[in-house]
């Protein structure tokens, strides 16, 4: 029963975790194809689903430890499937903000490139997505790696907000839509500090081993 508890669990959290996912790509699509139907969908009836998925999950989670009382790696997966369930709900939350972000910038649009923003959410995704493969797959070099790509967005993220700043000291009335890319970026960001952290977690899940305050062994 408890390997059936936590197949079933599993099973959830790709789920949950493919949901998040489209959430993002949707929430970036729909600002950079102007299409506010997207970025409603994401809003109204993506996020509902994901905070069911959570209750779901944290519910399984605890009942499994309740009845079970799991040891040894089926305890660390137990307890990480649960941080990583929180770690999906967050991230669903900072799609929600890029996508009302988005809808304020149809409405009030930039006149300037989305090319840095656009680079910045393919690795996001992408970070995400390798990430969700490494907790399947047990993968733990994959997950050590995704870590290390973290600076790629963060230096995506410190580009877009000089360009930015350099944009509305130039052009005052350009602010709030400056602020608002800048939103969109800082999400972005958060985004990949969370995917980092399930890959962080996966690390965990299969040696053991905390690489959370060792950056220095992602490289052994």
């Amino acid at each position: 029963m408890l390997r059936e508890n936590i197949t079933e669990l599993k099973h959830l959290l790709i789920q949950d975790a493919g949901l998040v996912e489209d959430m993002i790509s949707r929430s970036m699509r729909g600002l950079l194809e102007k299409n506010p139907d997207m970025l409603y969908e994401v809003v109204k009836h993506q996020e509902p689903r994901v905070n069911a998925y959570d209750r779901s999950i944290d519910e399984m989670c605890v009942q499994t430890i309740a009845q079970f009382e799991p040891v040894a790696k089926d305890l660390r997966l137990v307890v990480m499937i649960i941080k990583m369930n929180k770690d999906l709900e967050r991230m669903a939350d900072h799609a929600v903000n890029i996508s009302e972000s988005g809808l304020y910038l149809i409405a009030n649009p930039f006149l300037g490139s989305y090319d840095d923003l656009r680079f910045m959410g393919d690795n996001t995704v992408s970070m995400l997505k390798d990430a969700i493969n490494a907790f399947v797959n047990e993968d733990v070099k994959l997950a050590q790696a995704i870590c290390d790509r973290d600076n790629i967005v963060d230096e995506a993220g410190d580009k877009i907000l000089k360009n930015l700043t350099e944009v509305m000291r130039a052009k005052k009335d350009i602010v709030p839509r400056a602020l608002a890319l800048m939103r969109i970026a800082h999400n972005l960001e958060r985004i990949a500090d969370l995917s980092t952290n399930i890959s962080e977690e996966v690390v965990y899940i299969v040696e053991g081993r905390d690489i959370k305050h060792h950056k220095s062994e992602r490289h052994e």
